[in-house]
């Protein structure tokens, strides 16, 4: 019996280290544009039965109400990924847009393959086409021309120009996002990407502010939805689980101990 729960502590020391690596990653993004929190989710391991419940215990059909299973820990099954909406903060910036609702932004990147990401800080290139943060284009490809004083961005993702001498803007062309019928299936690539699997489902394009779509909000970045007080309730949690878990194989040590010095 001791050896056993030496082996089931260690299973429940070992997932609550990927919990607290799962909240230190969450505290690490506090600050990251449109950084996702996740949450580690775990489920029991296999029961070893000494007594089968339902079984009879005796010639006349009498039923055994509850038997004896010992269980042999826990595993890490998911870490998900909660896609609530992040607060936004005002940047003065005119390149800068939040997604208010659902949908990503579509990257292309060196390779031709096609990324997604909540992260609105985009920028231009040295030839005027809006890209992220790490130089890759936004689908579809929209170039700012060399003499535009102005651009705006609308809620609907229509990006317009204001060039000297036309009295009224230019439209450049329309941003599109993606929507995804499971969002948590989506592969973290780093770099604030995203990339599809055959968990997330194909994705589904379309306009901001169409039906399932949200809106874009220009001079503004969405923030990381981590709650400081959450995770750090849930790091002292963790915590003290990790350290009871470890009690559990002192306690069976000392028990393993006390039967080898039996004469």
């Amino acid at each position: 019996m001791a050896i056993r729960s030496l082996s089931t502590a260690a299973t429940g020391m070992a997932a609550q280290q990927l919990n607290i690596d799962v909240i230190a990653n969450n505290i690490a993004n506090v600050t990251t544009t449109g950084f996702k929190r996740s949450r580690p989710e775990f489920s029991d391991l296999l029961y070893q039965e000494y007594r089968r419940v339902g079984t009879q215990s005796s010639d006349t059909g009498t039923i055994v109400p509850a038997g004896v299973q010992v269980g042999l820990g826990v595993k890490p099954v998911a870490t998900y990924r909660i896609n609530e909406q992040g607060s936004l903060v005002a940047t003065n910036n005119q390149l800068d847009i939040a997604i208010k609702g659902r949908g990503y932004l579509q990257v292309t990147l060196p390779d031709g393959t096609t990324s997604y990401t909540r992260d609105g800080a985009l920028k231009l290139s040295n030839t005027g086409q809006i890209v992220t943060a790490d130089g890759f284009t936004v689908l579809p490809t929209i170039t700012v021309p060399a003499n535009a004083t102005d651009v705006s961005i609308n809620a609907v993702g229509q990006v317009q120009a204001t060039i000297p001498g036309q009295v009224n803007q230019q439209l450049l062309g329309q941003i599109q996002l993606a929507n995804f019928i499971n969002e948590a299936g989506l592969q973290a690539n780093g770099d604030n990407l995203l990339s599809e699997t055959e968990a997330s489902g194909p994705p589904t394009v379309g306009n901001p502010g169409d039906v399932g779509f949200g809106q874009l909000q220009q001079f503004f970045l969405e923030q990381s939805n981590v709650n400081m007080v959450s995770e750090m309730t849930d790091l002292i949690t963790a915590q003290r689980a990790y350290e009871i878990n470890s009690k559990v194989i002192q306690a069976s040590d000392s028990m393993m101990g006390t039967i080898t010095q039996i004469r």
